[in-house]
């Protein structure tokens, strides 16, 4: 289900495998309304896939914010990806390419990391996790 706070700021909750499509497509239009090129929406959205199939795949449930807002005081299209599952355990390792707790190639959290301007994950054992990565908004947008 998408909800749509403000013209600059969409939530998506994350239940099923059906929503990660819906988030993917929440941020590629933004990006594109934001003047964001081609590749760099393929970038964000591939990145938005990969957060929150983590969402489905580790917790069950959460959900995926996206906003524009300003960050080092520059303009930034930014993803939250939360949840209240088990938490991650060693943020160093999972931010590693090739590590999984689960069965995926561990490429998600790396990869994100790689196609997004930043990335920042505050995650504990038990108590769930938020990463938040943003891309900057191209000038002139």
């Amino acid at each position: 289900m998408v909800v749509t706070v403000a013209a600059d700021n969409v939530v998506i909750a994350v239940k099923v495998s059906n929503d990660i499509v819906t988030a993917r497509q929440a941020g590629r239009e933004l990006a594109a309304k934001l003047g964001f090129s081609l590749t760099d929406i393929t970038m964000i959205s591939t990145a938005i896939s990969e957060v929150a199939r983590n969402i489905t795949s580790y917790a069950g449930t959460g959900e995926i914010r996206i906003v524009v807002a300003d960050r080092d005081g520059r303009r930034a299209l930014i993803i939250q990806a939360e949840d209240r599952g088990p938490g991650i355990p060693d943020i160093t390792r999972a931010l590693e390419d090739g590590y999984s707790t689960g069965r995926g190639l561990g490429l998600g959290l790396p990869g994100a990391k790689r196609l997004m301007d930043h990335l920042n994950i505050d995650s504990a054992p038990g108590q769930g996790t938020l990463v938040e990565m943003w891309k900057w908004v191209p000038a002139g947008a």
